[in-house]
């Protein structure tokens, strides 16, 4: 953790982005795999204003934007075998697919749900094989969708059927879908209805599928792997929770629960600032450490260190944003951080960098705030003891 905690300290803004000729929130990001012996090029974010747009990873500099208007998008991830291919949700029940490399703004391959689908969540496994979408709860039914992702660049603008889909194990809107970093038939998704469920998608049928159910007793709002093989599962909630459960300890005597913490606001001692929200989580592999990214209303980002003993508070990220961060991309190769927030800047953070930009931090206020999806489940929220 100290090594950590250095890292931290000597965090600097490094490139600034402003989005300025539609402000939006930024509410998502991910950054393209690369090749061997290469740095990741881009930076791919879904924003507020029903756009996703694609910037240049060390300069910032703006490439691409692409609508999904009517529908809103939600998530954007980038194909881990070729870094020009990225992905996202949409409400309008599809997974579009664009390629960075092609002028067009349209989707280069779309994979469609059933009529009544309304996709909240997706990914795609380490293996660019199987994309999973998650969907909103249509009456009493709802969805975790799969499709074949094979074949993406050699079929431009063609629509894919899904291959099945699992609708037993969920009862209310899939928040969050997260595909294991290095087994690709590994999958964990989480949903209002506060449960957290991890599958193996090699098997025949979704009963002998769900290999765990944890529960977290409110609503998800992030779910994440970590650990040694990533053999442990984490996930937080939309009353500000977290949950850490160890899957390896599923066929043993031991618990499965490392942590439950009801709020991480009370529990995680912060002087003069507080800590109003989770944003997510990060599992740092050299460290074996877990992660969770935090902040304040006015833009500042805590780093939590996370114990079997509970949550300390590692270091914080001042003067960079001026209102609510809602995401982040950890780079391990070269420790830097990209944070994204609602006062539309995109920022990036490097150890000991100097910010040559001029442009000043302008505090903004969108008219329209995003609807956020929050549903607190009432159930008795006490902390289970291991």
């Amino acid at each position: 953790v100290e090594k950590i905690e250095e890292q931290l300290a000597s965090l600097r803004i490094a490139k600034r982005s402003m989005l300025s000729e539609e402000p939006a929130y930024l509410l998502d990001i991910d950054v393209s795999k690369p090749a061997q012996s290469e740095s990741s090029r881009f930076v791919a974010i879904s924003c507020s204003n029903k756009s996703i747009r694609v910037y240049n990873r060390e300069t910032l500099n703006f490439l691409r934007e692409y609508s999904s208007r009517p529908g809103i998008l939600n998530g954007v991830r980038f194909a881990h075998a070729c870094d020009s291919i990225v992905f996202s949700a949409c409400s309008d029940g599809t997974v579009k697919c664009w390629d960075i490399r092609l002028a067009t703004q349209k989707a280069v391959q779309i994979f469609s749900g059933y009529p009544s689908n309304v996709f909240i969540s997706f990914d795609i496994n380490c293996s660019d094989l199987i994309i999973s979408a998650g969907t909103e709860k249509v009456e009493k039914d709802t969805f975790l969708v799969f499709w074949d992702a094979r074949g993406i660049t050699d079929c431009a603008s063609t629509t894919k059927e899904p291959l099945g889909v699992y609708s037993e194990s969920h009862n209310d809107d899939i928040t969050k879908i997260c595909f294991h970093p290095i087994e690709p038939n590994l999958v964990v998704s989480g949903s209002t209805d506060g449960l957290v469920n991890v599958f193996d998608i090699n098997k025949d049928n979704e009963d002998d599928a769900l290999i765990s159910t944890c529960n977290s007793d409110s609503s998800v709002s992030f779910i994440g792997w970590s650990g040694k093989d990533y053999k442990q599962v984490y996930c937080m909630t939309h009353d500000e929770g977290f949950c850490w459960w160890d899957i390896a300890q599923l066929d043993t005597e031991e618990p499965i629960t490392l942590l439950h913490v009801l709020d991480v606001r009370d529990a995680v001692c912060v002087e003069n600032d507080g800590l109003h929200y989770l944003v997510g989580g990060l599992y740092d592999e050299k460290a074996n450490k877990l992660f969770l990214i935090g902040g304040t209303s006015t833009g500042n980002i805590h780093v939590i260190s996370c114990g079997t003993d509970g949550l300390s508070l590692v270091g914080t990220l001042c003067g960079g944003h001026s209102a609510t961060v809602r995401s982040f991309c950890w780079n391990p190769t070269d420790e830097s951080l990209l944070t994204g927030g609602e006062d539309a800047q995109l920022l990036l953070w490097k150890p000991g960098a100097v910010e040559r930009s001029l442009a000043k931090k302008a505090s903004m206020k969108i008219a329209s705030s995003v609807q956020k999806r929050v549903k607190v489940h009432n159930s008795s929220l006490k902390s289970r003891k291991k």
